[in-house]
């Protein structure tokens, strides 16, 4: 019998969200392959139709770089998971690209790719369709050769430590810029953590630097095989204040809201975000 009221139910709901411990734990039954056929192929992965979730994301990344702004000798992605789309315009403008998870069957999978191994996921319409918005004249063999080339090393990390890449990283710091893709919300339990969290990356950062963030709106859990994994839902009004919390000019904050033929049931997720921000002289 329960003797308390609302504040009471509040707070066991709040109990109820699981902490950094337990979702560090349900992720030890993330299945990449799972995740990858969840997400990236067909419906979801169908690129042929311009108003499709992957063209959106793809467009976004690609006018961003076409800018020119966003460009230096190093990037970060942060919380690569198991995919690479979310470098294909970034490689053309930086030497050195350090890729992260925490999860080790993410670096693995990420690894099978960029060796070529027979068997790796096959990312080649994701590279078609870059060089197709891109326009340069260029071939996806080519586009694919160049990131597998600029990316040189890929290496744990934790975005809830205040080192994220731990003590005497490996990778080059501070870096130019960071990309992070369906990461922070991901693996945070509340929006205090995810706010969090990404202060901690900031922290690998140049003032001046550029962080382009993807993510889920308003999704509060997804399946990667026989994880089910809890996301923090976050609002576009959420993530605008969190960067500028830590130290960020919005550049860009775009919306998408996934069309109910998307809504697959691997998810309650109702739109993504695509944010490019730039850190503050002096942070």
């Amino acid at each position: 019998m329960s003797t308390g009221g609302p504040s009471h139910a509040a707070a066991a709901a709040q109990d109820a969200r699981p902490d950094q411990a337990a979702i560090a734990l349900a992720y030890q039954r993330f299945e990449p392959r799972a995740y990858l056929l969840n997400n990236y192929a067909p419906p979801r992965g169908d690129l042929s139709n311009p108003d499709g979730v992957g063209p959106w994301k793809l467009r976004c990344l690609a006018q961003t770089f076409a800018t020119g702004e966003v460009s230096g000798r190093t990037l970060i992605d942060i919380g690569s998971g198991p995919t690479i789309y979310q470098l294909l315009s970034a490689c053309a403008h930086f030497e050195d690209i350090t890729m992260t998870d925490f999860l080790e069957v993410n670096r693995q999978e990420l690894g099978l790719w960029l060796r070529g191994e027979p068997g790796s996921f096959d990312w080649s319409v994701y590279s078609q369709h870059v060089c197709l918005i891109e326009g340069k004249g260029e071939s996806w063999q080519e586009k694919e050769n160049q990131l597998r080339a600029k990316v040189k090393r890929i290496l744990p990390i934790d975005v809830h430590q205040p080192q994220p890449l731990g003590a005497g990283s490996l990778a080059p710091l501070p870096a130019d810029a960071l990309v992070s893709t369906f990461c922070l919300e991901a693996v945070s339990p509340d929006l205090a953590s995810f706010q969090r969290a990404l202060d901690h990356i900031t922290t690998l950062l140049r003032p001046g630097g550029h962080l382009l963030l993807i993510g889920a709106l308003e999704e509060s859990w997804y399946l990667a095989g026989e994880a089910r994994l809890v996301v923090v839902p976050v609002q576009e009004e959420e993530v605008r204040k969190a960067l500028v919390c830590s130290g960020y000019e919005v550049r860009d904050l775009r919306t998408y809201t996934m069309p109910s033929h998307l809504r697959t049931g691997v998810d309650d997720v109702s739109g993504i975000f695509f944010a490019w921000a730039q850190k503050k002289v002096g942070v």
